[in-house]
């Protein structure tokens, strides 16, 4: 992991950039406000922008900036993002995010996913324990690349941490294709693999009683697990929503020889309140640790958005230019 902590003295200037970009504007509307983002983001103090600038260059796996600033009253853990949402809660704190993100790439969002907001909260929800969403706790989610079904999905995955006092790890793993051996490695270059939505998307189809209808029976899309150069292929993988072609039970093999060497690597990145992590969704994939939400305003709360190096791929998807992808 390539880490950078800020010293005292950078976290006030990141707090008071983040307090001034908010007074400037009316109401808080990440949306709205995105393009203007990277401008003040050159205000940033010069180690954390050659920092980040390094780590996007080098195409890092993982880069990690701690000791950001936080609001000294912290309001409690929404019980989900929806009432995160109605209550604008910490939105120093999606300043904040945007404003390191922006130095890595254009945050975008889905209009399928927390109703089509720049920045998500993730944070336990009651009755969505065991649901395949960041909304869980009960269930582990499986190491994914985030939205893996989509040829516009994020270059990177941002998370800040506003409160995590049970320490729950986020899983990251990569895959080094040296262990591959040379057949497996060729069939998963090759388009022979489906990938499905998640549940999080929630225009996915539904059943009656409100249910996602089986994975199988969503639209996908047809790619291969590795791609890019070859001389170290790109990753594209999620256990629970990524599956062979129909069969062939050789892109089965190659699969779960993928998923086991995945699983092997697999390390926790517990994050620190202050503590903002970026994670390359073309090298890693990540998961999340089981938990016990207690529900009283103390649990695990991360913001997130996703970036792309290049926020034209998705005016060129979209046929506009929205950061919001349908």
């Amino acid at each position: 992991m390539a880490r950078y902590t800020l010293t005292r003295t950078e976290s006030a200037e990141v707090g008071d950039i983040a307090d001034r970009f908010l007074a400037a504007h009316d109401d808080w509307n990440p949306l709205r406000d995105a393009d203007e983002v990277p401008a003040w983001a050159e205000e940033l103090p010069l180690g954390v922008r050659k920092f980040l600038a390094g780590a996007r260059a080098a195409e890092e796996p993982i880069t990690s900036v701690a000791n950001l600033p936080l609001s000294e009253e912290l309001v409690p853990t929404p019980p989900g993002w929806e009432m995160a949402a109605k209550e604008g809660a910490a939105v120093r704190e999606e300043a904040v995010l945007l404003l390191l993100a922006s130095l890595l790439g254009d945050p975008f969002g889905w209009a399928n996913q927390q109703n089509g907001r720049l920045v998500h909260d993730v944070c336990p929800a009651k009755g969505k324990e065991s649901s395949l969403t960041s909304a869980s706790s009960k269930a582990q989610l499986a190491l994914h690349t985030e939205d893996v079904f989509h040829a516009c999905r994020g270059d990177y995955v941002a998370l800040l941490c506003l409160r995590n006092p049970d320490r729950v790890g986020t899983t990251v793993a990569g895959l080094d294709v040296l262990t591959l051996p040379e057949p497996v490695r060729t069939v998963l270059g090759q388009n022979r693999f489906r990938f499905f939505p998640d549940d999080s998307h929630e225009t996915a189809p539904q059943f009656a009683d409100g249910r996602p209808v089986a994975r199988e029976d969503r639209e996908h899309e047809t790619a291969s697990v590795l791609f890019g150069p070859s001389e170290s292929p790109y990753l594209r993988m999620d256990e629970d929503f990524t599956s062979p072609v129909p069969g062939d039970p050789e892109a089965e093999a190659a699969m779960r020889h993928c998923a086991a060497l995945l699983a092997e690597s697999a390390e926790r990145v517990v994050l620190s309140p202050g503590e903002a992590v970026f994670l390359d969704n073309y090298q890693v994939v990540h998961g999340r640790d089981l938990f016990t939400p207690r529900y009283d305003g103390t649990d695990r709360w991360l913001k997130r958005t996703s970036m792309v190096r290049d926020l034209r791929r998705t005016y060129v998807h979209t046929r506009s230019r929205s950061r919001i992808l349908g």
